[in-house]
């Protein structure tokens, strides 16, 4: 858990990166030969899930710096798991 944190709190440009890939996956499969009988669209779910984390934690960096404890992580997270999950499952499956 805490290498999670170092990797994506207060670093909305990471998190935007998680996003990003998952956009790329979307492009790849909409618009080549891989994507063929697959449905590429839940992984714009996921885009923008990780989109609105990138922009909550930008937020919380510049209003409030000074926070420590996050609570609000515990239920991000799960979130960002489920909806990613459900996204490639539902894509590539």
């Amino acid at each position: 858990m805490e290498s999670l944190a170092s990797l994506f709190v207060g670093k909305p440009l990471h998190i935007l990166g998680v996003g990003l890939v998952f956009l790329a996956g979307h492009l790849v499969l909409r618009l080549t030969a891989l994507g063929a009988g697959r449905h590429p669209r839940p992984l714009l779910w996921a885009f923008a899930a990780w989109a609105l984390y990138a922009a909550w934690e930008w937020l919380v960096k510049v209003r409030t710096p000074e926070a420590d404890i996050r609570v609000d992580l515990l239920l991000i997270w799960p979130v960002l798991l489920i909806v990613s999950i459900v996204a490639v499952v539902r894509a590539l499956g």
